[in-house]
Parts: C-alpha cells; sequence; structure tokens
C-alpha cells in the first residue's frame, strides 16, 4: 500500500440507512468498508454498483465485495471490502445478510477530476472561478468571442451558458422548443451555427484560454410550442392520462373566462375594473370567485356520487336477495366514496359488498328494503357533504392563491407590475394549454371527455413554494393544481416521463439525445429546476451523460429547505457544486459565515491521518456573489458593495462566481424571459460612454480580475485553512493559509449594504493585528465615482453604470499603501499592527503575509525532522545540517532501546503511580487533569480533538498559552535518566523548533511531533512481544498494550525481592540508598484506584490476568518474576491477596493460590521449556506460618516444593486467624472473619472453606454500612466449596498428576491422615474456624494420589453441581431451592444454601480450566441460561436478575439504610463485571464446537459481536483499556476503575482462543 494513499472506512452499522448523508471522497482514494459492533460475526455481504475495473458503469447492476482479513484471524476487527474509486459519480451501498440483504446502505459521491489547458492539467473544483452568460444575449454566434473574451480578461475559468437550444414563444432562456437544435438565433443568412461549431469555439476556450464551459439541462418542461410535444402529447400531463387534473382544468377555464369578461368590462359595475389598483379591488375578486364563479362551477361534483342512483342499484340487489350477511366480513372497512378514475361529475361510486354488510333489512318485506335504502342514501348525502366541505377548503385556498398572486404581479414594489388585465397580461397565469378557439366554458368541458382534444390540454410546469421536493406535484394524490399553489410558468409544459422508459418511450429517448449532445461539447452541467425533475429520470440521463464524459461537473441549485433533502439529490444524481449565493446574507457577519462554512479547516488545523474514517460532509458550494436569476444586488444593496462583496466571496475555499452583468455594474436584473439585448463586447481602447464595449476600466471588472487570479491562487497553491474575522459591522477579514508554507493572505473588505451617499458610515476603522511578516499588498482597491458619466439604459446593448470604476494597485509594498496608515514600530514579535486611513466603504485590501523569518526557519527544520514519521512534511522542510546531538537518530533507533517497563513509564502511568514518584499528572486549566503522564494522556485528547479540528480546546488554548505541557513532557523523561532521558532530550530538541512558532501554530505541530513520536513507541512495544500480537489484530495490538499500561516498575518495588541465584532478574541503583536492588515489573490490578502503594498488587488479580497480559504477549521472564515472587510469600499453604512487598500481605482469600497454580501451568504449556521454572529456586520469606520476613536468599526451594506444600497444606486443613487481626487491618471486618479456613473434602476432592463472615472469592465485597446494618457482613462470603476453586483444583491436580507421570514433578500426589477413614466436612471445619480452636491431626499417614483426587472430583463434579431441575433428585439436597434448572450452581455446602444455587457467572471458569468436568450439552444448556440471563453488553451480571436481591447499579458513596445497596454492598450482585465474560465467551466456544458446526458458527457470531462492543470501548476510552465493571446494560459505573488487568487479559484470551 502507498504511504500516501488516501483511505477512508466507512463503519457499517445494522439497520443504518443513510441516504440522507453525504459522503464525499476523490479519485484515487481507497473506500474501506469494515463492520460496525452490530454486525461482526454475521455472514455480512456488501453490494455495489461501483463497475469492476474494466467494465462500464450500470446503475442497475450491484456485484457483491469481496471481503480482506489482513490478519487472516476469526477476529473481525480489520476486516474490510474495498472500493479503489478511478470513477466520478454517484455510486451506491447496500449491505446484509442471511437472507436480508437490505439491512442499510447509503451513496457515495466520487468527485470528477477537470482538464483544461492544452497541456490538459487538472483544475482543482476548489480553483473554479465562473460567469454565467444567457445564451441569447450572446448575439450572432460569429460575435461570441469578443463578448465571451470578457470573461476570460476578468480572470474566469469557466462559463456557464443558459441553453443554447431553440426557444419558445416566450424567449424564456429556459423554455426550449427544441432540445436537439441550436437556437436559430445564433445563425446569419447562409451561416448556419451547428453544435460542431459551438464544440470547436468550447475546445479553443479550454485549450488556448484555459477556460472550460457547462450549460444547463431542462428536463423538467419543453415550452408550449414545442411541435415534438404536439405530435407526442402524452409527454405532457394531460386530461387523458391524467384525468384527476379535470377539476382544476375547470377552474383554470373559468378563470381565464373572467379574465375575458375583465379584460371587456363586465365586471365594472360590480366594482372590478380591469386595472387593479388596491385591497378594495382584491376583495371584488374574491367575492366574485366565491359568490359567482365556484357556485357555478360545481366541482365538487367530480368527487361527488349520484346518490339516486347508488341506492336504486342498492334497492335492485337487496330485492334480488344478493349477499345478505348480519355481520361485516371485516368491521374495519367502513362505506366511503370511491374516485371515478375519469373523473367524470357526479361519477363515483361506492363499494355494494360493503353498503349490503353495512344495511342490512330485518326482513324481506318492502318496509324493511325501503328503511335500508333510506339509511343509505342517508349516508350517502354525508359522504357527498364530506367531500363537498373538502372542495371548499380547496377552493378558499385557491382564493388566496389568486390574491396572492394578483398582489404580487399588480400592486407590490418588488413586482413586474403587469397593468391592466388583459388576455396578454391575465389575472392569473393559465395552469393548462388550450390550442383551440376559445368559446363558453360550458362547451369547453364537453371537450374536456373528448380524448381527441383533451389530450392537448397540458399541465404547465412551475414550483411550489414549500412543498416537498421528492413529490411529484402532478402527479395523482396531489392537490396543487386544484388548489391554485403553483407558480406556474405559463411558457412550458410539465413533461411526465412515467417510472420507467417503457411508460414513455419517445419522451426518454429525446432526452438521452438531447442529455448526449450535450455532454459531448460541454464539460458540465446545471440540472436546472433540478429540485422538481423526478430523481429517476435524472439519475438515468445523467448516467447517459456520464457514459459519455466519465468526469462530467454537475451543479444545481437547491430549493428544498433542508441539508438532508439537499443530500437526497446529490447522493442520488452525484452533483458535484451546489449552487449557494452571498445576495442570501443579510449583512457582512453573515457573508463572512457562508465563506467560513462553504469550505476550508480553520487556519491552524491538525494534520490528519491518510487512513481515516469516512465522515458526513456538507456539498461543495458553489459560491456566487449573485446567481442569473435573482434579483439585482445593487438595488438591494448598494453599487459600492459590489466589489467587497466579490472579495469576500473569491476567499472561500470552495469554487467561486458571478452572472455577467454584474461586475459592469448593470444595475437592474437581466431578465431571463425578456431581455433581448446583448452583452457588450471586449475592447482594451474603450470608452466609458461606449455602451457596446467594456475593459478593465469598466465597473469593477478589473477589481474582479484581481481577486479571481487571487483566488484561483489560493486553491491551486494549498491554502486550504480559513479564518473569517468579523472586525466591525461593515469590515470582513478573511484568511486563507496554507499548511505545507505558512503564509497566508489577508484580505479585509469594507462592505456597503447601505449606499454611502445615503447612510453615513464610522469613520474611524479599527486597527488589525495581523500574525507574521507583512510581504506586500497583493492587492488594494476600492470603488470611486467618475464624472461626468451617467448611466443610461442602452436599447441594444446591456451597460453597466458608467459612472462608477475600480481604483486598484497590485503587488506593491505595505509603505506604498494609499489605504493602510503603517506606524514604524508597531510590529510586536510574531503580530503586526496595522492603522487603516483610507478604507473606505466599498475597498478591499489583501496582503501576503508570511512568518517572521526565524519562524519560518524553524518550521522548516521542524518539518524536515517530522519527515521520519510521514512523507506529508516534505514540502516546506530545509534540510539541517546543524542539528542538535539528539536530534542526529532517528527516534526509531532511540526507541529500539526502550524496555516494556520503560515504555510503560513513558506512555502511561496514572496521577497515582505518578505521585509515588513525586510528580503526576498534567492538569489542564479549566479542563481537568490528564488521564496519564505519559504520551497516551496527551493522545487521548488529541485524538478527540484532531478530527473535529477543534482548536477553541482548553487543551489547544493551554499550548497557544505557554510552555508548561511542552517543558512537563521533556523535563519529565530527562528526570528518570537512561534511555528515557535520551527520549527526554529528543522531546527537548524538537521543542526548541516548535517554542519559535507563532503560537496558533503550536497546537498543530505538537500533535504532529506528539503523534509521530506515539506511534514509533507503539511500534517499538509490540515489536518486544509475541507472533500473536505482532501478527495480530489491531483490537489484539491495542489490547495487548495493556499490558504496557499496568505491568510497570515504580520508584519501589512492589515485590518481595527473588532469590540472588536466579538469573536474568533486573537490577538497578536505587537513588536514595545508591545501593543496587532488584526492579522486577509488578502488575497493577486496575487504574486508578488500584495502581500504587499496597493497593497495587493482589494475589487473585495478577494470576487471573497473568496468562492474557504477560504468557500470551510475550513477556515471559516479567511473569516468571511474578510467579515466583508470590511463591516467595507462601503461608499457611495460601498466597496473599495484598501482597504488600510480602512483609504487609494478607491471607485471607482461598482462591488467589489456585489461580497462582493455574499460571504455573500455563506458564509450563505456553512458554518454550516452560517446565524449568518448576526448579527455579524460590526464596521463602515465610519458612514456616509463624517466622518473621526472611531476606531472600536464606531459605530457597525449588518451586514445586512450594507447590507441593501448598497442595498438601490444603488436605491437611488450613485454619488460622489473620496477624495483626481487627481493626489496624481491616475496618468494617467482623472479629470472626478473621479467621481463614480451608481444606479438601477427602470424598469428594472438593476444596472448601471460609465462613459467613468472610468473603474468600473474587467476590469479596464486605458491608461498610452502620446504617443499614450490614457492617462486618460479606454480602457474598460464598463459603463451601465455589465453584471456580473446584475447577481450579481441579485442572491444578490433573496437571501435576500428568507431570509425575513424565517424571517432571518429583510428587505423586500428597499424605492424608486417616483413622476409621474420616473427614472434615465443611460444616465442621466452618465451625472449627470461626472458634479459631487449633484442630489436631490424628490417624495414619496415606497417600492421595494427584490422579485419585482428579478422579473424585471428575466423578462428584457434576453429581453434585449441575442443577437438574427433578424434584425427586436423590442427591439433591435443597430441591425446594432449586428456582433455575439446567445450571451449576455457583457453590456447594454454603453455609446458607439458598446461595449454592444463585446463579452467577462463576461456572464458566471451571469450564474453561477444567473443561471435562461437564457433559457438552448440559454446560451448553447452562451457558444458553446465562446468556440469556447474565450477558451484558460489555459484561456479565454478577446475579441472576430474577434474584431477589439483585441490583445493578453499584454506588459505592450511597449509604442509606438499604440493606443490599448501602456502601456498595451490591458491588457482586448484579453489575456486570467484564473479566467473567472472557470466560463465558471461551466455554462457548469449546463446548459449542463439540455440539457440532452450526452450534460452533452461531458462537463465533456471538463472539465476535460481544467482543466488538469491547474493540469500540477501548477505541473510544481515554484510558485506552476496559473497566472493571459496568452498571446494568453497560451503563458507566464511576466507582469503577478505567482500564482492570483481568479485563483486559480475558478478552485477550478469548481473541487467543477464537
Amino acid at each position: 500500500m502507498a504511504q500516501n494513499k488516501q483511505i477512508r472506512v466507512l463503519l457499517l452499522n445494522d439497520m443504518e440507512k443513510l441516504e440522507k448523508t453525504l459522503f464525499r471522497v476523490e479519485q484515487g482514494f481507497e473506500l474501506q468498508f469494515r463492520l460496525g459492533p452490530t454486525l461482526q460475526g454475521k455472514a455480512v455481504a456488501v453490494y455495489t454498483n461501483y463497475p469492476s475495473p474494466g467494465d462500464s458503469f450500470n446503475r442497475h447492476k450491484f456485484r457483491a465485495l469481496e471481503w480482506h482479513n489482513p490478519t487472516g484471524r476469526e477476529d473481525d476487527s480489520d476486516k474490510y471490502c474495498k472500493l479503489d474509486l478511478q470513477m466520478a459519480g454517484s455510486f451506491q451501498y447496500y449491505f446484509g445478510y442471511g437472507t436480508d440483504h437490505q439491512r442499510g446502505g447509503g451513496c457515495i459521491v466520487v468527485d470528477p477530476i477537470l482538464r483544461v489547458g492544452a497541456d490538459d492539467h487538472i483544475l482543482p473544483l476548489d480553483c473554479i472561478t465562473i460567469q454565467t452568460y444567457l445564451a441569447k444575449c450572446l448575439g450572432p454566434f460569429d460575435e461570441w468571442e469578443d463578448r465571451l473574451r470578457v470573461a476570460k480578461e476578468s480572470g474566469y475559468n469557466m462559463i456557464h451558458f443558459t441553453p443554447l437550444q431553440t426557444l419558445g414563444l416566450s424567449r424564456s432562456c429556459y423554455s426550449l422548443a427544441d432540445q436537439l437544435q441550436v437556437n436559430p438565433d445564433f445563425s446569419r443568412p447562409g451561416q448556419k451555427c451547428t453544435w460542431e461549431d459551438v464544440g470547436k469555439l468550447v475546445d479553443k476556450m479550454k485549450k488556448d484560454w484555459n477556460m472550460l464551459c457547462i450549460t444547463d439541462v431542462v428536463y423538467n418542461h419543453t415550452a408550449s410550442n414545442s411541435k415534438w410535444i404536439t405530435k407526442h402529447p402524452e409527454c405532457g400531463y394531460n386530461l387523458v392520462n391524467s384525468p384527476h387534473l379535470k377539476p382544476a382544468w375547470v377552474l383554470d377555464r373559468a378563470l381565464w373566462h373572467l379574465t375575458c369578461d375583465v379584460e371587456n368590462g363586465v365586471y365594472e359595475a360590480k366594482g372590478l375594473p380591469a386595472l387593479i389598483t388596491g385591497d378594495a379591488h382584491k376583495n371584488v375578486i374574491k367575492k366574485i370567485l366565491l359568490d359567482d364563479i365556484y357556485p357555478k362551477l360545481k366541482l365538487w361534483e367530480f368527487f361527488q356520487l349520484d346518490v339516486d342512483k347508488a341506492v336504486q342499484q342498492f334497492r335492485a340487489l337487496l330485492t334480488q336477495g344478493v349477499n345478505k350477511k348480519t355481520t361485516l366480513s371485516n368491521p374495519k372497512v367502513h362505506l366511503k366514496i370511491l374516485q371515478d378514475p375519469e373523473y367524470k361529475r357526479l361519477g363515483c361510486t361506492v363499494n355494494m359488498d360493503i353498503a349490503l354488510e353495512t344495511f342490512v333489512p330485518h326482513s324481506d318485506e318492502p318496509s324493511s328494503v325501503e328503511e335500508c335504502c333510506t339509511f343509505l342514501e342517508k349516508r350517502l348525502k354525508e359522504l357527498n357533504e364530506e367531500k363537498r366541505r373538502l372542495v371548499s377548503y380547496h377552493q378558499e385556498q385557491a382564493v388566496n392563491c389568486v390574491l396572492a398572486n394578483v398582489t404580487y404581479e399588480r400592486l407590490a414594489d418588488h413586482g413586474p407590475k403587469l397593468g391592466p388585465i388583459t388576455r396578454r397580461h391575465p389575472l392569473v397565469t393559465r395552469y393548462f394549454t388550450f390550442p383551440f378557439k376559445a368559446t363558453t366554458l360550458e362547451v369547453e368541458e364537453e371537450m374536456m371527455h373528448q380524448p381527441d382534444k383533451a389530450c392537448y390540454f397540458m399541465a404547465h410546469n412551475g414550483w411550489v413554494m414549500g412543498d416537498d421536493p421528492l413529490r411529484n406535484f402532478a402527479e395523482p394524490g396531489s392537490d396543487v393544481y386544484l388548489r391554485r399553489e403553483l407558480i406556474c410558468w405559463g411558457d412550458s409544459v410539465k413533461l411526465r416521463y412515467g417510472e420507467k422508459p417503457e411508460d414513455c418511450p419517445y419522451l426518454w429517448e429525446h432526452m438521452k439525445k438531447y442529455t448526449e449532445i450535450t455532454a459531448k461539447y460541454f464539460c458540465g452541467m446545471r440540472l436546472d429546476n433540478c429540485h422538481s425533475t423526478p430523481l429517476h429520470v435524472a439519475e438515468e440521463m445523467l448516467a447517459t451523460a456520464r457514459s459519455v464524459r466519465p468526469n462530467l461537473y454537475v451543479i444545481a441549485e437547491l430549493f428544498t429547505g433542508s441539508e438532508f433533502l439537499d443530500n437526497v439529490f446529490v447522493n442520488r444524481l452525484g452533483i458535484t457544486s451546489l449552487i449557494r449565493e452571498a445576495m442570501s446574507a443579510y449583512n457582512s457577519h453573515e457573508e463572512g459565515r457562508l465563506v467560513y462554512r462553504f469550505g476550508g479547516d480553520p487556519v491552524g488545523s491538525f494534520v490528519q491521518p491518510h487512513l481515516r474514517p469516512l465522515v458526513p460532509s456538507i456539498a461543495h458550494a458553489m459560491f456566487m456573489d449573485v446567481t442569473h436569476d435573482n434579483e439585482c444586488p445593487i438595488q438591494l444593496r448598494s453599487a459600492y458593495d459590489s466589489l467587497p462583496s466579490s472579495a469576500v466571496v473569491s476567499m472561500a475555499c470552495c469554487a467561486t462566481g458571478s452572472t455577467r452583468g454584474y461586475d459592469e455594474l448593470v444595475p437592474h436584473q437581466i431578465s431571463v424571459v425578456s431581455e433581448e439585448r446583448f452583452y457588450p463586447k471586449w475592447n482594451d481602447d474603450a470608452d466609458p460612454s461606449n455602451a457596446g464595449v467594456v475593459n478593465l476600466q469598466s465597473g469593477i471588472i478589473a477589481g474582479k480580475q484581481a481577486v479571481n487570479k487571487l483566488h484561483q491562487e489560493l486553491a491551486s497553491s494549498g491554502f486550504l485553512q480559513v479564518y473569517v474575522d468579523q472586525v466591525d459591522e461593515d469590515i470582513v477579514a478573511v484568511t486563507r493559509h496554507s499548511p505545507n508554507t505558512h503564509q497566508s493572505v489577508v484580505t479585509v473588505s469594507r462592505t456597503a449594504f447601505r449606499d454611502p451617499k445615503k447612510f453615513q458610515y464610522r469613520s474611524d476603522v479599527p486597527p488589525m493585528c495581523i500574525p507574521g511578516k507583512i510581504e506586500e499588498v497583493v492587492l488594494e482597491a476600492r470603488i470611486v465615482e467618475r464624472k461626468p458619466f451617467s448611466y443610461k439604459k442602452d436599447p441594444k446593448t446591456i451597460n453597466g453604470m458608467p459612472e462608477y470604476t475600480v481604483e486598484i494597485s497590485e503587488h506593491i509594498q505595505l509603505k506604498d499603501s494609499k489605504i493602510v496608515k503603517h506606524t514604524v514600530g508597531t510590529s510586536k514579535g510574531h503580530v503586526q499592527e496595522i492603522e487603516f486611513k483610507n478604507l473606505t466603504p466599498g475597498s478591499v485590501i489583501a496582503f501576503r503575509v508570511s512568518l517572521d523569518p526565524d519562524a519560518q526557519k524553524a518550521v522548516g527544520l521542524l518539518r524536515s525532522h517530522l519527515i521520519q514519521f510521514s512523507p506529508h512534511f516534505k514540502s516546506g522542510s530545509v534540510s539541517n545540517d546543524s542539528a542538535a546531538d539528539a536530534l542526529k537518530l532517528p527516534l526509531a533507533l532511540i526507541a529500539l532501546k526502550l524496555t516494556l517497563a520503560e515504555l510503560s513509564l513513558l506512555l502511561y502511568r496514572c496521577d497515582a503511580e505518578e505521585q509515588e514518584d513525586g510528580g503526576g499528572c498534567y492538569n489542564i486549566p479549566n479542563w481537568t487533569p490528564l488521564k496519564y503522564a505519559g504520551l497516551q494522556g496527551l493522545v487521548s485528547v488529541m485524538a478527540d480533538i484532531r478530527p473535529k479540528n477543534d482548536l477553541g480546546h482548553p487543551f489547544c488554548d493551554n499550548l497557544r498559552n505557554g510552555d508548561w505541557m511542552i517543558d512537563y513532557i521533556s523535563g519529565r523523561l530527562i528526570s528518570r535518566g537512561g534511555t528515557l532521558a535520551e527520549v527526554g532530550k529528543w522531546f527537548q530538541a524538537m521543542f526548541v523548533y516548535l517554542k519559535q512558532l507563532p503560537r496558533y501554530l503550536i497546537p498543530c505541530y505538537f500533535d504532529a511531533i506528539l503523534v509521530g513520536a506515539y506511534t514509533t513507541f507503539l511500534d517499538q512495544a509490540w515489536s518486544q512481544m509475541s507472533s500473536f500480537v505482532q501478527n495480530g489484530s489491531t483490537f489484539v495490538k491495542h489490547l495487548a498494550l495493556g499490558s504496557v499500561q499496568l505491568c510497570g516498575i515504580g520508584k519501589v518495588p512492589k515485590l518481595p525481592p527473588l532469590s540472588p541465584s536466579l538469573t536474568d532478574v533486573p537490577y538497578r541503583i536505587n537513588n536514595i540508598t545508591k545501593e543496587k536492588e532488584q526492579c522486577c515489573a509488578s502488575l497493577a490490578a486496575g487504574l486508578p484506584h488500584f495502581s500504587s502503594g499496597i493497593f497495587r498488587c493482589w494475589g487473585r488479580d495478577t494470576f487471573i490476568a497473568l496468562r492474557g497480559l504477560l504468557l500470551l504477549t510475550g513477556r515471559f521472564l516479567d511473569a516468571r518474576n511474578i510467579i515466583l515472587a508470590f511463591a516467595g510469600t507462601l503461608r499457611h499453604g495460601l498466597i496473599p491477596n495484598l501482597i504488600g512487598e510480602g512483609v504487609h500481605a494478607r491471607y485471607n482469600c482461598r482462591d488467589a493460590v489456585w489461580w497462582w497454580l493455574q499460571c504455573v501451568q500455563d506458564y509450563c504449556k505456553i512458554v518454550p521449556n516452560g517446565t524449568d521454572i518448576l526448579t527455579c529456586p524460590v526464596s521463602r520469606m515465610y519458612p514456616t506460618d509463624d517466622s518473621p520476613p526472611k531476606p531472600a536468599g536464606l531459605m530457597d526451594q525449588p518451586l514445586h516444593d512450594v507447590i507441593q506444600e501448598a497442595m498438601q497444606r490444603h488436605v491437611e486443613g488450613i485454619q488460622f486467624r489473620e496477624r495483626n487481626a481487627g481493626f489496624q487491618i481491616d475496618m468494617n471486618m467482623r472479629d470472626e472473619g478473621f479467621n481463614v479456613s480451608a481444606g479438601v473434602d477427602l470424598e469428594t476432592g472438593f476444596v472448601f472453606g471460609g465462613n459467613r463472615f468472610n468473603c474468600g472469592t473474587w467476590m469479596d465485597k464486605m458491608g461498610e454500612s452502620e446504617k443499614a446494618r450490614n457492617k462486618g457482613i460479606p454480602a457474598t462470603p460464598r463459603d463451601g466449596s465455589a465453584v471456580e476453586i473446584v475447577g481450579l483444583s481441579k485442572s491444578a491436580v490433573h496437571w501435576l498428576a500428568e507431570l509425575h507421570k513424565k517424571k517432571m514433578f518429583p510428587y505423586q500426589g500428597v499424605t492424608v491422615l486417616r483413622n476409621e477413614p474420616r473427614k472434615w466436612t465443611p460444616a465442621q471445619l466452618s465451625y472449627i474456624c470461626c472458634t479459631a480452636s487449633d484442630a489436631a491431626p490424628y490417624g495414619n499417614h496415606e497417600m492421595l494420589s494427584y490422579e485419585s483426587w482428579d478422579q473424585k472430583i471428575q466423578e462428584n463434579f457434576e453429581k453434585l453441581f449441575y442443577v437438574s431441575g427433578d424434584p425427586n433428585d436423590p442427591i439433591e439436597k435443597h430441591p425446594n431451592l432449586v428456582h433455575k434448572h439446567g445450571i451449576y450452581k455457583d457453590s456447594y455446602g454454603a453455609s446458607s444454601p439458598w446461595c449454592d444455587y444463585q446463579l452467577r457467572p462463576n461456572f464458566t471458569i471451571a469450564m474453561v480450566v477444567a473443561p471435562e468436568l461437564f457433559t457438552p450439552q448440559k454446560a451448553m444448556t447452562a451457558l444458553e441460561m446465562a446468556e440469556k440471563k447474565l450477558l451484558g453488553p460489555l459484561g456479565m451480571k454478577t446475579l441472576d436478575p430474577d434474584d431477589m436481591v439483585y441490583c445493578g447499579v453499584y454506588d459505592n458513596s450511597l449509604d442509606n439504610d438499604n440493606y443490599n445497596v448501602a456502601k456498595g454492598f451490591n458491588y457482586h450482585q448484579g453489575p456486570e463485571w467484564l473479566w467473567p465474560i472472557g470466560y463465558f465467551l471461551r466455554a462457548k466456544l469449546h463446548f459449542s464446537k463439540i455440539i457440532g458446526q452450526e452450534t460452533y458458527d452461531k458462537t463465533v457470531f456471538l463472539v465476535k459481536n460481544v467482543l466488538s462492543r469491547h474493540y469500540l470501548h477501548l477505541e473510544r476510552s481515554p484510558w485506552k483499556g476496559l473497566p472493571e465493571l459496568t452498571n446494568e446494560n453497560g451503563q458507566y459505573c464511576s466507582f469503577s476503575c478505567e482500564t482492570q488487568a483481568w479485563s483486559i487479559s480475558s478478552v485477550l484470551e478469548v481473541l487467543y482462543d477464537l
């Protein structure tokens, strides 16, 4: 994969349908589809209509994409399918699984590549500067060049022509009589203009002028006088194919006759003359419509039925005895009027079956029949009345629309003021064509039902304000024509395509030819009236166009009123740019906001990685100062605003443009309908008084040329960053900045929305501070008035206002400026202050700004050192021959010397860990301390800031405001000495350059340094790990970093010293004593709560986590040292829970020793020659239970002896009272709880122990609340034989038996004492230990082999732990306590028998470590119950939700009188712990494989799906870890560790099993 290749990743999520979300990409990008959490594990197929390489595009042809899995693992986190995007257009994708292929989908819009010039160089989209020409105003074709040259000389590089085809009678640019022929107006006698002629000119402009050309396509309508529509009336909405329009047509004809009557003076006596002058006349119109017209029309009859006829039919059916029923076959179906499809008056009907079922006679008597007929008649009249009311409602709306139309066209100041009502200027625009001689309305209505005539009554097109643009307003179901809501174009017929080409073959074929001609000669299209064009039609036509011209540039102006609806059009049609207009801004502040909105990143933005998520975007903008079909800015603002607003627009980081006439200061709108004059030609020597020619002295052309050139330079040179500053209410400063060279152009525009001749602008202009060094004034210009010229509208030429011109200077020094008063000595560091002296309304000045020379050099040198991380930084870099010594080696070479323990300090360490060394995490003022002192603390914050370029974040503020964070990073590492100090000096040397930059650039370069270094160190960490990690997925690698995060070395060793005779033990010199000391890495249980001091190292937590975090990651030496260090603390046959460096250990847990033994077993199996550890020397800190702590080396034993002692002591029985028992070691425990007991039931082989006042397993919450009276009472004592301990002990004895057979373990078994064989029962031992008395062993010695012990457990486990649910089961001691069957007990022989039967996740641990104990089918049944009841989003519920003490929300701060929850008593009574989920999933994988392939496949899906949620959490967590627990249903728990060793380990183990 090319290092610089841009890759975007789209995460697919189930049922996520993104048709209204816009994803834009460029050609050459790679798009990867990856599975989101809801899809991982499923057999997902992704389909797209993007063609295979070498195939042509067919939007209806979809293909399935091939999945790639770079690691080849079962884990789905890196699996992807991809598209190499080499084709422009819109492409759909969808995905699904199983039989449902449409679970989600969306569109990808790929931008075209535009080329221009003789060398065919690329014209970036943001470089475009376009000018619109009304084609009919270009005159004869042989004069076009002179008129088009105006655009070239004005600095435009693209021309937009309105349609060049034959126009209709109205002469509107968009009413085309023939879509296939060039407008004959362009021809001269004997010199016909053809498409080939147009094509040659377009090609010449492209090659010689470096200009591209686009034109409009009009798909929605055709001119009413089009000859082809007369031959093919089926192409329009006429009264034959659209009879639902008949009522609207009748109304339209009535309004036409009203026009004729008003013109003829018929209504003058009623107060309605032909000339409408005010509201009084409007009121008369309203009265005439409501009182005269509508009552005569009776439009409601088109929607009603003939009651008498229907009743008569009903009576006949009843008399014949048809279909008599006593009940309705469907009570929800009621009698309603069925619309007559032909829309004849009173032609509607009702369903007689429903009528017969509704009105049933009591008998066959005529009176009963008549009674039913009467009821029906009444109901039908009611239904008719409902229709009448509905039509009346439509009629009232129609009256309102007619009056609104009259107001606009005849009374409004901004309207056309059409004058008297005449046939030429009717009361309202006609909605339908009527190509026959007018007669009476009654005769015309008869014609409506004559197909040979009615087919020519076709609906005109128009637009409907506020309507749904995805709805076709001419189709059935719409009342737009009847309600007169259409703003109608009376010169055009709306085209009726139908749903597919077969519905109207001629029209589709005709429009395809039109499209092909357009695409052949023009590089792009503007979709006229896009929002009203049927989407499926536009899709087909654009597919045709792209088959002719693949890199088709498509623009459109949408009026949907919704960005989401805009996106639907952009997505479906592949629109490249949406037209946006500066004239929509109501003041300069809004104009500046639009500049910022429509493109560019903020100045100082972060460097984004080449592989990153595909994020939704807004449509690329074509930002116009004014469009050709909108009002003239001079009329709405002032002539003086033309230049500054153009300058503001030109600074936008998108395509920009204008319309011909704006630059010449034409003081009126150039009408697309009525304008017939021609544009002026270009003449360098033109006189201002000559209306027919223009040059640089005309209007603002000189200024527009300068800002257009500037716009193109900024886009082509990579000035991609934008900053908009509203200096005051009229002054807008826009900065464009290059992130590579760090040059800027700052344009200051003083707008003039109000005419300076009529409004007094403030004379004092505030000074401006511009960061950096002003190299030059790129341009300064202002509109000035010149005399004696004045505007007079020319009859032949579209002329502008000659009394205004632009005074302009380009590329001058600051001292020569006429606008800026430059005061010597105002330069302050990196900021230059300027004062204005002549920035009048209508003025513009643009500065080219570079960095201060020292800063420019520093950034170049800094970029040269950043190249080692990314070639992106080559641009703008300068070679560094005198770099600091620390920078002479690449960072990767320095990193090679770092150990994983050093990387732990470099990357991580939470605040508590850091405080042990006298430091702390960096605290950001007004925000929060970082999570880690190491780089991860910074990178986690930057990972949130970077994608959004959130430069206003307090983190960025802190970097801009001072060097504190920068110095913290380097200083912290330098103080550590060794290789870490080398890294610190590397940072320090890089930061020397950083500190010389302007403060606004500090965040982005700080991020670049940190990210480059961070990824280097991650690579170094992974390189020291196992092949499982190195070749693993991203998920595996990130989980493996938990090993670095949680396994480290502090200032004070946390582990007791190992035997001096042991090899490869790490040492260091103590900074205080200056003596040599061991420095083995220790494993923190979790961060931040269990990270330092005595609470860092827990025996249980360490050995639950050790396999995943140390063995699977390949950290064998660290694993060995931890195993042996804990072995050295063995006492009473137990290893400590809290180790406290050995001297402060607490031996109050029964399970830690078994987890330790499991890890020794795992070590032997995973590590090459792993069984060597069994002979490693262990320095016994406590050779006897009562001995004081001994120094290392005084008494060494091989590990296998220590193991044997642990096993022997358990068989003998363990009972002791904790040392220093009481408040000083546990402020909550009751006195009885300090009595520790454990033993082995020699009948069953089960390990048992504990009492009801202590909690010796991982569920170890001790009550703390006096208020709730649970203080000193364990929430989950789990005394007796806990299921996971039985499983772990089974695993251990089985392993030891196998080792002995292989002569790798010297002991065959353990020695037991027997007398008439006797055993301690759990109850007896519980009593003995609670009373703290000594139990003297007695009887004969006897060997219990490990093989026999193993067999005892095997024989008794399922018999005693499985809950069959059979009430007659003789083995079941407490059948009355069984509330769930098909599960395994949580314990056996508990002092509270109910606890044995509680459903908890602990049995899954036994399933993993000793699967042979379980019958596969029973195991799967129990696992299914656990899945149903206990499985949460991230963890496993620690108690069955059906249990009466279940509570899933853990709040350790809550102290109330609720016994079950006070002070977090429910810690293990419902909250969802993460680490058991690993054992649950591993157990399911194991047993499902035994059951069969189908079950296994389902399990794999479940596993992947669950793990995907962990991956998501890991990626989003600032701690980069998995939490200790969550509250119910995965809710965040503030009392949980944010990252927990055993949580990460257990998930890593699942991935290893996969």
